[in-house]
């Protein structure tokens, strides 16, 4: 099992995220040995779509990519349509990018990456409804379980997370 002792992942959301999409990964990761980070624009706690609730480690405001070596962007289409309206999240995500460091996103998370500008090029798959945004935004979008095209790792829903967390600890 590959070791992410010393490797702090920074989790990008807010609520409405879709809630294994968020607690599913993070637990991988931290399972691995990492410290685990939740980033989110409003202090306190934000909630999943199903209820789930989750303590914020940081404010969007407060931190950089340099802070991190990798990101995780969970679902949820609330999460990650209120997401990308924050500045100081796009400005992070832009930061990841711009570094070539880890991303891992899932489903409807891909949307903050086309306001990042983080796309042209790219290999990624995410929930279907995403598809055109992606497209559009210079992404090759593809219909499978796990993409990883880099520093990108990109799944499509809930089904894929046992792949996605594999695909995370491995390129994490």
């Amino acid at each position: 099992m590959t070791d992410l002792t010393n490797k702090t992942i920074a989790v990008l959301a807010t609520d409405g995220f879709e809630d294994s999409e968020l607690t599913s990964p993070a637990e991988a990761v931290k399972d691995a040995g990492a410290t685990v980070h939740v980033v989110s624009p409003e202090d306190g706690s934000i909630e999943g779509k199903n209820g789930t609730k989750v303590d914020v480690d940081k404010l969007t405001s407060s931190v950089s990519a340099d802070d991190y070596d990798a990101l995780i962007l969970p679902g949820g289409t609330v999460n990650a349509d209120q997401i990308r309206i924050d500045k100081d999240a796009v400005a992070l995500v832009k930061g990841f990018a711009a570094a070539n460091k880890p991303i891992g996103v899932i489903c409807h998370g891909g949307w903050i990456l086309t306001d990042a500008d983080a796309l042209k090029g790219r290999t990624i798959t995410s929930y279907i409804s995403v598809k055109t945004d992606l497209v559009n935004a210079g992404a090759n979008w593809v219909d499978e379980e796990v993409v990883v095209d880099g520093n990108l790792i990109s799944s499509r829903t809930p089904a894929d997370l046992e792949a996605f967390n594999k695909a995370l600890v491995e390129n994490f």
